[in-house]
């Protein structure tokens, strides 16, 4: 079967057994009393990754969304975030896709630049096996960015040069794009605000993500703080 064939028969269906998948959570901490808030998070993060990428299941995952639930959620970090703990989890090439306002800014400046030449060439390689692709460099000359041919082609692409891709998508409340890539993608991780994320709003996105059949991974709770000390915390 081709990349393409493959990549239309999961925009179609997910199978059954990935529902069976326990969705990973992890909290990014922003502050404490008396414990390193940022090595925990980077505990969490690993943890997501192992679970996500590397547990045993009936479809393996190369290619994962990252969105959050509203637009004033900064999920850039994040993205960066899992694909440096996916590079130090593999020796397979790496690709994060962002998203963030200088891609943007980029991209309306250079939409459609790309003529030839495969993504890696416009990537910036920030380790070993780890690139950083602008979404910009993504686009072809006469493609429409957004719609179901322009992801179907670049996420082909991207499997075709890149072991495992790690995308930045636009906010799933918000975006319908979120959902498509989703469906296009091995799944979706949504990225909630502990400050800002209604509860309310976000079952209502992960029922209707769960509606289109997109498989969702897991989730990020960001902006998270925690009055207890890290010693009475880990015991919880």
């Amino acid at each position: 079967m081709s990349a393409n064939a493959e990549l239309l028969q999961r925009s179609g269906r997910i199978e059954s057994a990935a529902q069976k998948i326990p969705a990973p959570r992890v909290t990014l901490t922003r502050q404490s009393n008396d414990w390193n808030p940022e090595e925990f998070a980077h505990e969490q993060i690993r943890g997501l990754v192992r679970r996500v990428f590397f547990a045993s299941g009936a479809r393996p995952v190369r290619q994962v969304v990252i969105c959050a639930t509203d637009p004033h959620t900064a999920v850039g970090g994040i993205c960066d975030h899992v694909g440096r703990a996916l590079a130090l989890e593999t020796h397979a090439d790496i690709a994060v896709v962002a998203r963030d306002r200088a891609s943007l800014e980029m991209s309306a400046a250079r939409d459609g630049c790309r003529e030839n030449g495969e993504i890696k060439s416009w990537a910036t390689q920030t380790s070993n096996n780890l690139w950083q692709v602008p979404e910009w460099a993504m686009r072809l000359r006469g493609e429409e960015a957004g719609t179901g041919r322009y992801w179907l082609s670049r996420l082909t692409e991207l499997r075709r040069v890149f072991e495992y891709a790690v995308i930045q998508g636009p906010a799933a409340g918000v975006s319908s794009e979120a959902g498509l890539l989703g469906q296009l993608a091995d799944g979706l991780i949504l990225v909630l605000d502990a400050g800002s994320t209604r509860k309310a709003t976000a079952r209502k996105i992960k029922e209707a993500l769960e509606g289109a059949q997109i498989r969702i991974l897991g989730t990020v709770l960001s902006e998270r703080t925690f009055p207890v000390p890290e010693r009475i915390y880990r015991r919880l």
